[in-house]
């Protein structure tokens, strides 16, 4: 299991689900997944596209929801982030952990 990095109030993203465009704050990030704080999270299962604007450049991936805590947010599992982006992933979360 990937290690998870604590974000604190430093990185959101812009992401879509069901035709609904957001942005929320990422509370972890790890190299396989996240974890999104949103009040009414999307259900189980369900794609989304997730756009980081950070320090680092745009990340674009694409996830899917493995769980859901109403009022709180939803785990997610990337399923896809190009080569560039998971190199741009990576140097973020190594930044992260420095903190």
């Amino acid at each position: 299991m990937p290690r998870r990095v604590v974000t604190g109030e430093h990185v959101w993203v812009y992401w879509r689900c069901d035709g609904r465009d957001d942005v929320a704050r990422v509370r972890n990030l790890s190299v396989g997944g996240m974890f999104l704080e949103t009040k009414q999270p999307k259900r189980i299962g369900a794609s989304t596209n997730l756009h980081f604007l950070v320090q680092e450049g745009t990340i674009r991936a694409e996830a899917t929801v493995l769980h859901a805590k109403q009022g709180q947010g939803m785990g997610l599992r990337f399923t896809a982030v190009r080569e560039e982006d998971r190199t741009k992933l990576i140097s973020m979360l190594a930044r992260l952990r420095v903190v």
